[in-house]
């Protein structure tokens, strides 16, 4: 068995996993739906009031004109991203190097839709406004991704966003946002969803990441924009001919966990805190600006594996199921927190912790 897979199996079994919410069973679906009406209409190929409402009332949470539900933010931001470029003429867009377009999609973008890309930013920072006014002169939108996760989770200042918000507009460039986790940064901005939606011609938000539903996005912005991407989401095979179960779940959660985010936020950053106390270990960022953050540690995935494990089974604290090296002798691991980290004996976590500070003096 390899070592993320057995580390996987400890931390599964473990009594208290402390990211996330809880485990994706059908359970979760289940106790949605008996939060509706059994008889209930489902949608049908996108109408119907279970769709439409929910879309109805993202887009005044989102603070735009329409929304539109999809099965998956990969059609979602691919569709956003091609209006752009059609209402343009041009197949230029630009993103991060470590966009999820870029890296998680096989080249959907490229492939299907012929759209070419140019990467701003080195891989290890955010996009600056200085990045964005080097862009070339055709590119039809500029996607960010609120908060980076591939760099941790990290969010420019919001003056900065403001900054490249007016000068895209002042440019004639669109701006997508990537806000797949955009919940979860309200706390940090202090801003509510809105807000900084404002700043954005389109925003794409999940909502089986922060919010735990089953699957699903939301594409909000304007209705000429949206009515677009409903044509696109039929010849992209996403017009399914019902999605209330996905609906359904989404609203649920969203209702909810939404208003948790500031709880998510200051746990994330207590974990934070002790993992940067523990001997070895730095969390990117330092502190977290939003549930999720990246932890560093200066020894392998190898010799960290059976520590993390003994750790689990003396105290049922779950740290991660997953390392993935950086070098030979340095791995790190993702962490969001949900619902599962208000709920942890502290005692226990104190133990893990302490536990973790000694073994890491001992390699």
């Amino acid at each position: 068995m390899s070592t993320n897979q057995t580390l996987l199996q400890a931390f599964q079994q473990a009594s208290y996993p402390v990211a996330g919410h809880s485990k994706r069973t059908v359970q979760e679906l289940k106790r949605a739906l008996e939060s509706v009406d059994a008889n209930l209409a489902g949608d049908m190929y996108g109408t119907g009031h279970v769709i439409e409402d929910f879309q109805a009332r993202m887009a005044a949470y989102l603070g735009k004109e329409s929304a539109v539900f999809f099965p998956s933010g990969t059609m979602a931001q691919q569709i956003a991203l091609r209006i752009w470029c059609d209402q343009k003429n041009s197949p230029k867009v630009a993103y991060h190097p470590l966009c999820h377009l870029e890296i998680h999609e096989k080249d959907g973008l490229k492939e299907l839709h012929h759209i070419e890309a140019q990467l701003l930013a080195d891989t290890d920072r955010l996009i600056r406004l200085d990045d964005v006014e080097q862009l070339d002169e055709n590119v039809a939108c500029l996607l960010l991704e609120l908060p980076q996760r591939e760099i941790g989770g990290q969010l420019p200042d919001y003056s900065e966003l403001e900054a490249i918000s007016a000068f895209c507009r002042e440019r004639g460039i669109k701006l997508h946002m990537d806000g797949a986790r955009l919940f979860e940064i309200t706390p940090y901005y202090q801003k509510t969803a809105a807000e900084i939606c404002s700043l954005f011609d389109s925003v794409y938000v999940s909502f089986y990441k922060g919010i735990g539903g089953i699957a699903g996005a939301i594409l909000a912005g304007e209705s000429e924009f949206t009515e677009t991407s409903k044509v696109w989401k039929r010849r992209h095979g996403g017009d399914l001919i019902s999605l209330y179960p996905y609906t359904i779940s989404s609203d649920y959660y969203f209702e909810q966990r939404v208003g948790r985010m500031q709880q998510y936020y200051e746990g994330a950053k207590d974990l934070a805190s002790r993992y940067n106390q523990c001997y070895g270990f730095r969390t990117i960022p330092a502190e977290p600006v939003s549930n999720m953050f990246h932890v560093h540690v200066n020894v392998s995935a190898e010799e960290l594996e059976p520590q993390l494990i003994s750790i689990y089974e003396a105290t049922g604290i779950g740290l991660t199921g997953n390392l993935r090296p950086t070098s030979e002798s340095s791995c790190y691991f993702e962490v969001s927190i949900g619902d599962r980290y208000t709920d942890l004996p502290k005692s226990k976590l104190m133990e893990a912790f302490q536990l973790l500070d000694a073994a890491m003096k001992q390699i």
